[in-house]
């Protein structure tokens, strides 16, 4: 038992030392860009954010973000969550197992019993459901998930960031290649609302809305922002997507967005149009909807919600993420959206179960 406790033991200071490295290098790397782009970063300020690592978070392995955000805000500011401590300790604590649910995709619509997700149907372990999880058989497929749609878009379980995501037309719809590539959900391709088509992106945007629920079982929400792809992407991707900062009260976009080295923009890179003084579709709604849909998934402490806004004005999820959703962003721009929560004190608890 003790040698099996010592191997556990390797394994994981492993893990959390490849973690923590590539957390570190994709920040030194944004920080270079904002260096290049900004000029030097204040030492003193940088200083202050290795001392808040090392004091309040425990390791100076978390300080790597902190400088990314101080560097983009010109200023350190107490109370921010370096990305790489919110996934090796908060997503652990705060969300545990429960987090998990969120990459199996089919359960989205048996677990939140709303008809927000645009789910056509889902493949499961050799067998195709419809969008009410009645079993269909191999034939009986296409006429089913096309019987709204001229385009369907599968994704597989566990897909993130334009990984494992898949486009079929009535043409070139493939049971058996969907068979093969494993368990996922079928949805229905979304015509955007005008306000995103303005932007000329082929892509869908969505808009990332983070809750959370506090100690006290209350959910608030935290952070937004827009996602937008460019004009050559049929879907968003993190290399070249561009995000703009959402405000909370209005849902008026921030003067500027921010390309995925997190260098600032006032318009689209393609279609020109400005980010000033727009404000998002069914804003109030958005907020309604994943705030509703959090408290029937509460066990799950902090969520990233991707939804959309069709072109006739209805809310759509695409997606929730209650693992590793992304926070640095939103905290280098919004931030520090976390302070009154306390996660810092998680640290003093073991990292990962």
């Amino acid at each position: 038992m003790q040698v099996k406790h010592l191997v556990k033991h390797s394994w994981e200071n492993l893990a959390r030392r490849r973690f923590n490295w590539k957390h570190a290098t994709e920040a030194r790397k944004i920080l270079c860009a904002i260096e290049e782009k900004h000029g030097r970063t204040d030492p003193a300020q940088l200083r202050l954010a290795d001392a808040y690592a090392r004091d309040v978070f425990g390791d100076m392995c978390y300080a790597p973000w902190l400088h990314v955000y101080t560097a983009f805000n010109r200023t350190f500011k107490e109370g921010w969550i370096p990305d790489n401590y919110y996934g090796w300790v908060v997503v652990p604590k705060m969300s545990g197992m429960y987090g998990k649910i969120s990459h199996l995709k089919p359960l989205a619509r048996l677990l939140f019993h709303d008809d927000v997700f645009p789910d056509l149907g889902y493949h499961v372990n050799g067998i195709f459901f419809s969008a009410d999880h009645v079993a269909i058989p191999d034939s009986k497929v296409s006429e089913s998930v096309f019987a709204t749609t001229d385009i369907v878009v599968f994704k597989l379980d566990q897909s993130s960031q334009g990984r494992g995501v898949f486009f079929w037309n009535r043409r070139n719809f493939d049971v058996e290649r969907i068979k093969r590539l494993g368990n996922g959900v079928l949805q229905q391709f979304i015509v955007q609302h005008k306000s995103f088509g303005r932007f000329a992106s082929k892509a869908v945007a969505t808009v990332r809305f983070t809750t959370v629920v506090d100690d006290a079982g209350d959910i608030s929400l935290r952070a937004c922002f827009l996602r937008l792809g460019r004009a050559g992407d049929a879907i968003i991707r993190p290399d070249s997507e561009i995000c703009v900062p959402v405000d909370l009260a209005s849902g008026q976009l921030f003067h500027e967005g921010y390309s995925s080295d997190w260098i600032g923009v006032d318009v689209h890179p393609d279609s020109k149009a400005r980010f000033e003084g727009v404000t998002l579709p069914a804003f109030p709604e958005c907020v309604r909807k994943v705030t509703e849909l959090h408290a029937k998934m509460p066990y799950a402490r902090c969520v990233g919600w991707d939804v959309t806004v069709n072109a006739d004005g209805k809310v759509l999820l695409m997606e929730w993420n209650a693992q590793h959703n992304d926070v640095k962003f939103s905290e280098a721009t919004q931030g520090p959206c976390f302070s009154d929560l306390k996660w810092e004190k998680l640290a003093l608890g073991p990292a990962r179960s």
